[in-house]
């Protein structure tokens, strides 16, 4: 049976992308990074854009979508997302390469179905013109990506909860941001209930709803001001030990990073 695969290809404000699939084909949770870098990171997973089901979009900020035209109109792979997110992809200014044949609209909590795998997306809250997590189904494993969120809501949790793996934010540190330098109207942003999920929230969440199904918790979105690998790690594994829920022995905790590919997974 052909395992399920993932690997980040970028994770943070300069630039997002994901891939999950298998040996022969997959997609793509976001492209915000090059094309250029997308291509050469596919290659060195022996894939390229042909083996792509398409680019499955959570929002229209430009960290999530600068490659998704020439992406869509140039390399012929299927951009999906709401038709909110397409409208704001449309008038967004970092996206040059305007999408026509490549749109596809998808509803939230519907599932669609592309090769082995179906995608489903589900609401979250962000300062987007619309914005979405997704949970990909593959051979009875549940991978649940969720990122740049304001809060855990309810129907976020009940995908989370049914989690094999998932990508879960955790953006800043609580005392970092609030001691930083950012202006208060921008640290009100981050931590309101329509900007990103920080570490205590998003520790206490696991540790609350945690459940023996999950095995891997992939931290993504951390900010290059607001937190560090090391914070966002221990503060994580703290909040699970509280509840007798022990990284490297119950569930894996992985920070992925900002700038460089992670290693590829296989489950």
């Amino acid at each position: 049976m052909d395992k399920l695969r993932f690997q980040s290809f970028g994770s943070g404000s300069s630039g997002n992308c994901y891939f999950i699939g298998n040996a022969s084909s997959g997609i793509l949770i976001d492209a915000g990074i090059s094309v250029r870098t997308i291509r050469k990171n596919l290659k060195n997973i022996g894939l390229d854009f042909e083996n792509l089901w398409g680019v499955f979009v959570t929002h229209d900020h430009a960290d999530h979508i600068k490659a998704v035209g020439p992406m869509g109109e140039k390399h012929l792979v299927p951009i999906y997302s709401t038709k909110q997110v397409h409208e704001g992809i449309q008038k967004s200014y970092c996206v040059t390469e305007k999408l026509y044949s490549s749109r596809k609209f998808i509803e939230k909590n519907q599932t669609i179905e592309v090769g082995e795998f179906k995608i489903t997306c589900f609401p979250v809250s962000h300062d987007s013109t619309d914005s979405v997590g997704y949970t990909v189904e593959y051979k009875e494993k549940r991978f649940t990506f969720a990122t740049d969120l304001g809060f855990v809501g309810e129907e976020v949790a009940s995908h989370l909860a049914l989690a094999d793996y998932m990508v879960l934010e955790a953006n800043y540190d609580e005392e970092m941001l609030q001691r930083g330098h950012y202006p208060a109207h921008l640290k009100n942003r981050i931590i309101s209930k329509t900007g990103h999920l920080g570490n205590d929230q998003a520790g206490k969440f696991l540790a609350e709803n945690y459940n023996e199904r999950l095995q891997h918790i992939f931290l993504c979105h951390l900010s290059k001001e607001n937190n560090s690998p090391e914070m966002a790690f221990n503060t994580i594994q703290k909040h699970l030990a509280g509840k007798e829920i022990i990284v490297g022995t119950h569930v894996h905790l992985k920070v992925l990073e900002r700038l460089l590919p992670s290693e590829l997974y296989i489950f």
